[in-house]
């Protein structure tokens, strides 16, 4: 088994040089601060000129131009409706980058529907979790948007994530000893479903999906405490919710509908289950064909790497492996709840691509 795993090994080094990845900058916001004052080091990090035309590109890219000159008053009539702190916090990027309110709002949902991802999930023999995911993203100015997070509480980290410039969500984080959390989009909206987001958001007062996320690392006692709130609450649209914990057995997939959730897929570490792959289909139904199939593939590679042999460094390699880690791939993280300080998150500059 440990021969198969050099040999995944060393074709994952042939493939990828150290020009292929680094790490993204740190931002430290603190949650004593008032919402409104909270995002204001994102200008020790960025120069607000590109700040501006990064945002503008996604915004542009994502909604069509007509619908964003329509739509961009009743955003800004309906702040109102989005809760604290997101819309002090809202208030606070615009002002901070020089934007409009409805631009980053309009940012923000935008964000919501395009995390094309994998996640892992794994368990070692000695009981160890282990989890990591690759966020997908058809924008390359994304990778210069990528910072890692410390949410700080009376000088405390309380929990941590990788998201991007001008976001208050977050797809990817660690709640130290006690959870991490990962989140993949389900399916393949378009452009109208991204309005029934809004609606739903606004209106409805569901959650958009990586809210959620923030408010269960901030919120939630444990592994069993996050599972429960990640599955029942009332959401924007589907998603995949990968949680790893700090015990053996905790790590499950949650694939969920807007009210509540369509499958619960835990480990099964006793039955050979011990580890869990999730990319943008349901587990139950046939991976999909064709160069995507990342799903197969990093099945594949934690077979070769095998149980004995899964960790940190290990997961890193199985989703460095084409097409897990691919042209459009922006970051990869690979993290451990029970050990804090080992949350890592690596750009990837230029994506990964085959080689003969």
């Amino acid at each position: 088994m440990w021969s198969s795993c050099c040999v995944l090994l060393s074709l994952v080094v042939s493939s990828c040089s150290s020009r292929d990845f680094s790490s993204p900058p740190l931002l430290n916001i603190s949650l004593d601060e008032p919402p409104e004052a909270r995002w204001a080091p994102i200008l020790e990090v960025f120069d607000i000129n590109f700040l501006n035309k990064a945002m503008a590109e996604i915004i542009d890219s994502t909604v069509p131009r007509w619908v964003h000159e329509a739509v961009a008053p009743l955003v800004v009539a309906l702040e109102k409706y989005i809760p604290q702190p997101y819309a002090g916090e809202i208030r606070g990027l615009a002002q901070h980058a020089g934007a409009s309110v409805s631009d980053i709002i309009l940012l923000n949902f935008a964000y919501e529907i395009s995390a094309f991802c994998t996640s892992i999930v794994a368990q070692d023999t000695e009981g160890n979790v282990y989890h990591g995911r690759n966020l997908d993203y058809p924008k390359a100015v994304l990778r210069n948007l990528t910072v890692n997070i410390h949410f700080i509480k009376q000088g405390e980290v309380v929990y941590r994530g990788t998201s991007f410039a001008g976001y208050v969500g977050l797809w990817t984080g660690q709640s130290p000893k006690r959870f991490t959390i990962s989140g993949n989009q389900r399916g393949k909206d378009r452009w109208w479903n991204w309005w029934k987001n809004v609606v739903s958001a606004l209106l409805l007062k569901s959650s958009p999906v990586s809210w959620l996320i923030r408010e269960t690392l901030e919120g939630a006692a444990d592994f069993q405490d996050a599972v429960m709130r990640l599955s029942k609450t009332p959401i924007i649209t589907g998603v995949y919710y990968i949680v790893a914990g700090v015990h053996p057995g905790e790590g499950v997939v949650i694939t969920r509908d807007r009210k509540g959730p369509a499958d619960i897929w835990p480990l099964d570490p006793l039955n050979g289950g011990w580890y869990r792959v999730e990319t943008n289909s349901d587990h139950w139904l046939p991976s999909p064909g064709g160069g995507h199939r990342r799903r197969d593939e990093a099945v594949k590679a934690l077979n070769a790497t095998g149980q004995k042999n899964i960790n940190l460094a290990t997961l890193y390699q199985v989703l460095s492996v084409y097409p897990v880690c691919n042209g459009i791939t922006v970051y990869t993280t690979t993290m451990t709840a029970a050990i804090p300080g080992e949350y890592n998150t690596l750009v990837r500059p230029q994506g990964c691509h085959w080689s003969e």
